[in-house]
């Protein structure tokens, strides 16, 4: 569902501040990621990595590379600063806390070396060589200043990518490989920029040409001035934040009232709902740090429509993105103007008062999801002894079993005489529904194989019906204490279950929903189409009904 007005969806969209934050950190990031491989080949020799520094120089210091880099580096500042008046309270998980610390650190740590490096370029065409950074930082205060600046802008970079990633399973497939690299990186520039100093004093400084007195002046004054103007904004900004928080908190009727079920808490007109949540110790699950990409914090919301408002261009996307219903809103972005109800959606359990760590509750993830259901099963339970049902059962769990793991699923529940399986854990959607179909045709084949003496050993014809339905799911560990299970959680779920239910009152063997079956690539199912109203859904679900033999999807 579009939740866009009706004017917004001829309007030609600008980039939200979300993708421009995005984008800017980006370029920073790579800026940032080749000047640490530059100063790795420091390793091989101070003449490879001069000379590379060269070339990057040479796109830098030109009209292309200046406006995208200081672009860059100006619009990341401003979000960063728009980001931190926007909140209403410091309190956040301390790995977020170091991002931001960090940020705003950054400009004071690379200050100095702006002005000696582009600055020197810019007044008076020096070019910024290793000599130069190198052997004027060769003692211990100077290569600690180095370290920290080069280790701060790392460390701020990759925990900014964390963030924006971290929901993604491609991201969590090679977490492992990139966090070493995220360790190799710096400790790699580290060790060029001491063998690079080590040379210099075995074999002496390179010639290079360096301010003179009066040109080194004059730089110091401009690093001073810059660097007295950004502390100054940064106190102003923190001491307009403590007065505005201090404000808020007095007695004026400006509070609003968030009743979250079995407790109601009363804060200050203008936080969000997630500040709230963390203000007050409520356990609420937030994997992007607040920035409207994952909608893990997403919940549900009962009050006035003037109370709540309307979303803006970067929740409306994400809501969108889920399929959210009109009811559901991203905490970190809703900011009640009065008194609502919320329900969080995803709130982690207690974890000894503290919220759970994300990676035991799972993520968001798109999904295909099959059921799949033994026909007659009360019937064959009254006649057979216990022991053959579970003879019966277990060929029946081994034979699906097989088939969903050969054809990249996992098999997840195995509850009386059904079985779920999911797929698309460690691929992407469109290859999950092929998966999902290979699947129920290789159940078909050793289904009916195995129902040939099926009949003559039991008395009856073994049969079976399969749903199958793609979507996004929460993929995770739930239930209770130790006793915990891996599954899948959502609507795509339940209406998944609903097609294998209807698969019954159909007579057909796989019920499967167009949007499953136009994933798989299913270029013919718009022939076969069938108008089904699923109980949990609010709209009508297109679907598709096998009668005799399992749909095939190309791999």
């Amino acid at each position: 569902m579009d939740r866009r007005s009706p004017q917004a969806l001829f309007l030609p969209r600008l980039p939200t501040r979300r993708n421009l934050r995005w984008a800017s950190g980006l370029v920073l990031m790579a800026y940032v990621t080749a000047h640490l491989l530059n100063h790795s080949l420091g390793i091989v020799s101070f003449a490879a990595a001069e000379t590379v520094l060269r070339g990057v120089q040479h796109f830098w210091h030109s009209l292309p590379g200046t406006l995208l880099l200081y672009g860059a580096a100006t619009v990341h500042l401003a979000l960063a600063v728009a980001a931190l008046w926007e909140r209403r309270t410091l309190r956040m998980p301390p790995l977020e806390g170091l991002r931001i610390l960090l940020g705003f650190a950054l400009p004071l740590l690379l200050i100095a070396h702006v002005t000696a490096m582009r600055g020197a370029y810019q007044a008076y065409g020096i070019e910024g060589s290793y000599a130069r950074v190198v052997w004027g930082r060769w003692n211990l205060p100077g290569a600690t200043a180095q370290f920290t600046m080069m280790f701060a802008a790392w460390i701020h970079g990759c925990i900014g990518m964390h963030f924006a990633l971290r929901a993604r399973p491609g991201y969590r497939r090679f977490s492992h490989l990139l966090l070493a690299l995220a360790v190799v990186l710096p400790l790699a520039a580290a060790m060029g920029f001491v063998s690079m100093g080590r040379e210099f004093q075995w074999t002496g400084v390179p010639p290079a040409v360096v301010p003179n007195a009066a040109q080194g002046r004059t730089l110091d004054a401009v690093e001073t001035g810059i660097e007295v103007f950004y502390a100054l904004g940064l106190a102003a900004l923190l001491a307009a934040f403590g007065a505005r928080h201090w404000l808020a908190r007095r007695p004026r009727g400006l509070s609003v009232s968030l009743r979250y079920p079995g407790r109601t808490v009363q804060v200050p007109r203008g936080w969000s709902v997630l500040e709230a949540s963390r203000s007050h110790g409520i356990a609420h699950l937030s994997v992007c740090g607040g920035r409207a990409r994952c909608s893990t914090c997403r919940v549900r919301v009962l009050g006035p429509a003037e109370h709540i408002g309307e979303p803006g261009r970067d929740e409306q996307r994400t809501l969108e993105r889920v399929r959210a219903p009109g009811d559901v809103r991203l905490a970190c972005q809703l900011r009640p103007r009065g008194d609502i109800e919320v329900t969080p959606l995803f709130a982690p359990p207690p974890n000894g008062g503290r919220p759970a760590p994300v990676s035991s509750f799972g993520r968001e993830h798109d999904v295909a999801i099959l059921f799949v259901d033994l026909r007659r099963w009360s019937g064959l339970s009254e006649r057979q002894w216990p022991f053959d049902l579970a003879y019966v059962l277990d060929r029946y769990f081994a034979t699906v079993g097989a088939a969903v793991r050969e054809s990249g699923g996992v098999p997840n529940q195995f509850i009386g005489d059904s079985v779920m399986a999911i797929f698309g854990l460690e691929t992407d959607l469109p290859t999950a529904c092929r998966q999902a179909l290979r699947a129920t045709e290789l159940i078909g084949e050793r289904m009916d194989a195995w129902s040939e003496g099926f009949e003559a050993q039991f008395g009856q014809r073994l049969d079976f019906g399969m749903g199958l339905h793609a979507g996004r799911a929460a993929v995770g560990e739930v239930g209770y204490l130790d006793t915990t299970t891996f599954t899948a959680i959502g609507e795509v779920v339940n209406t998944a279950s609903r097609l294998q239910d209807h698969s019954k009152a159909a007579a057909s063997r796989l019920v499967v929903s167009l949007f499953a079956a136009q994933q798989a690539g299913l270029a013919h199912a718009a022939e076969q189409v069938d108008t089904l109203v699923v109980r949990g859904r609010s709209e009508p679900l297109a679907v598709i009904c096998s009668q005799h033999a399992p749909l095939a999807a190309p791999l």
